[in-house]
């Protein structure tokens, strides 16, 4: 049966499916079943071990705004969460839609809330699938305004010049398929409903994309530790016969900035290995639209930046408090003479002591 059904005086409603998703950390680590994900559309044989696997923790269903919705809690990290919710819509076009879409939002919301999780703090995206037509998916485009509408969560009628732009955003792999990319959201056109894979990969870059902000900002964090620990060393160091006085504070900052430095490239290094999509295969086509929608290259040259931050910094301190070869010789000549210093109290005591 088509998903496209007859509605009033010769117009049509259009049914589809609405999944929303909300990704965000928890304090409470799930727990369940880890599952291998599904290949996706041309994908080769080694795309199942390239991409992180997933964990589900739960799977439930409840009544949202007049709707029966399956929702699922999941995560491919320990301490990061994927809520997502679908619902089958009668009019996907239609007004209620919207209303469906933010009170699946707030149930996400919710659920992330339970495992200790900040919703404000968190990815929330939609994506709005159609299936069981025959023909091409721009057959739908008589509905391009609401299709932009839903993609950038805007009730307001978009200008045209905005429509078109949003809706260039597209990736083809059939003659009947279709999939446009945006910030909040997507839309899928699949006449044999194959949407889970292209769903997993759109959420995977959603994870990608929390993932640069939590980097990001715990850099922010890790900068202004830094800039306290800069802040309370003296202008100077200050030696006495060649020592360093606060030889152990300086030690102690030297170490915790390379600590954080290593820290945050370790954790730079291995959000960038966690999708390893080769080739031009659709999958690497599609997550790269999504990554260029969600300017990743931005995201990675402002942590680079900042790791390189520290970096300048770490050699701020170490050259300011580091020793000159004239100290070194002065601390090596200050050595010798206390070494010479206890040889004679040693001579001296052993004379006296015999006597």
């Amino acid at each position: 049966m088509s998903d496209i059904e007859e509605k009033g005086q010769g117009g049509k409603s259009v049914a589809g499916r609405l999944i929303v998703f909300v990704i965000g950390q928890a304090k409470r680590e799930p727990r369940g079943e880890t599952v291998q994900s599904k290949p996706i559309k041309s994908a080769p044989s080694y795309f199942g071990a390239s991409i992180p696997r997933q964990l589900v923790a739960k799977v439930e269903k409840r009544e949202v705004a007049g709707h029966q919705i399956e929702i699922q809690t999941k995560s491919y990290q320990s301490n990061i969460l994927v809520i997502e919710a679908s619902a089958e819509l009668k009019d996907i076009f239609s007004e209620e839609s919207f209303e469906v879409e933010e009170a699946m939002q707030g149930v996400c919301d919710k659920i992330l809330e339970g495992y200790g999780g900040d919703p404000n703090w968190g990815e929330r995206y939609s994506i709005w699938a159609i299936s069981g037509y025959s023909g091409d998916p721009e057959q739908f485009f008589k509905w391009r305004s609401q299709i932009a509408c839903f993609l950038k969560s805007e009730k307001l009628e978009l200008d045209e010049k905005e429509i078109a732009q949003t809706l260039n955003s597209q990736i083809k792999y059939a003659r009947n398929d279709l999939v446009i990319i945006d910030w909040d959201g997507a839309f899928i056109f699949d006449p044999e409903a194959d949407f889970a894979s292209t769903v997993e990969l759109l959420e995977l870059a959603n994870f990608q994309l929390f993932k640069y902000r939590v980097l990001d900002s715990e850099l922010d964090d890790r900068l202004r530790k830094i800039a306290k620990i800069f802040s309370k060393l003296p202008e100077k160091r200050r030696f006495f016969f060649g020592m360093p006085v606060e030889g152990k504070e300086i030690q102690n900052a030297l170490q915790s900035i390379v600590k954080m430095r290593s820290t945050s490239l370790f954790e730079f290094e291995a959000v960038d290995r966690d999708i390893k999509l080769i080739g031009d295969w659709y999958s690497a086509r599609l997550y790269e639209l999504a990554a260029k929608k969600f300017k990743f290259e931005n995201w990675r040259t402002n942590i680079k930046e900042k790791l390189e931050t520290t970096e300048d910094i770490y050699q701020i301190v170490s050259e300011r408090f580091s020793l000159s070869p004239e100290r070194l010789e002065l601390l090596g000549w200050f050595i010798l003479l206390f070494g010479w210093g206890i040889i004679l109290f040693f001579d001296l005591w052993q004379a006296f002591w015999k006597n």
